[in-house]
């Protein structure tokens, strides 16, 4: 049993040590439980990773499937850095398919959302909370094929250029996500939730984005990878189980 034993260490040695833990436990083959407050520790270190909240088990997940399927809105905002969006937005269903009305713009959901999320088609007409991670967002300069139904647009506040990718802020006229879990998750990294009717959205862009701060920005979404959660009950929206 380890209780945080590198909650002392400065960044770049807790970095060495997570991989020297690794490697002990993998040539002693003992069964090793971690406990920590660091998501990156628990996604590079565990073969099963269990998400607490106030004591109460939330998901028993290997790490890619908590990133790819949390199971609530809670799971969904805590793992992943920088965290997900979180929105609201109302299903519309067209001519068989579905689109999240954000505000005044609207996200075509292609057959991959609606095969990934088969439930959703119980949600037409209904409000919903959409997830957007950040590296599901792309600069539409760089991704000049991408169809007009997959673009969200807004007004670029902060740039922080990090080398291999870029870290841009922009506004848009959008509700966030006013949930319990959402309120808890914007605390405990010392923020609050947006009041009104604009939220600010965070994208992980290509190095060669050209985005000003200042100026307004057109930003591919990858509709496959986008999040659904009810928001009376926070729950991850998939097969209707």
């Amino acid at each position: 049993l380890m209780d945080e034993p590198l909650s002392n260490l400065d960044a770049k040695l807790r970095v060495q040590m997570r991989a020297e833990i690794a490697k002990i436990q993998t040539d002693l083959g003992v069964t090793t439980i971690y406990v920590t407050h660091d998501q990156v520790e628990a996604m590079t270190m565990g073969d099963r990773v269990a998400v607490m909240r106030k004591g109460e088990l939330q998901q028993v997940a290997p790490p890619q499937e908590l990133y790819d399927r949390p199971v609530n809105l809670f799971v969904g905002g805590f793992i992943g850095s920088p965290a997900m969006n979180m929105v609201e937005a109302t299903l519309e269903s067209s001519n068989g398919s579905l689109a999240a009305v954000i505000g005044s713009q609207r996200v075509e959901l292609g057959e991959e959302a609606l095969a990934e999320h088969p439930a959703l088609r119980n949600y037409a007409g209904k409000l919903v909370i959409v997830g957007i991670r950040p590296e599901d967002l792309e600069d539409a300069e760089l991704e000049a094929g991408a169809p007009p139904g997959r673009r969200l647009r807004g007004d670029v506040v902060l740039r922080e250029a990090l080398g291999a990718e870029v870290m841009v802020h922009f506004t848009m006229e959008a509700r966030p996500a006013l949930t319990e879990d959402a309120r808890e998750l914007a605390q405990d990294v010392g923020g609050e939730l947006e009041e009104g009717g604009t939220t600010t959205i965070v994208g992980r862009f290509g190095p060669r984005t050209g985005v000003k701060v200042g100026e307004p920005a057109e930003v591919v979404v990858d509709t496959q990878a986008l999040h659904f959660f009810d928001p009376d009950t926070g729950a991850g929206i998939y097969n209707g189980t």
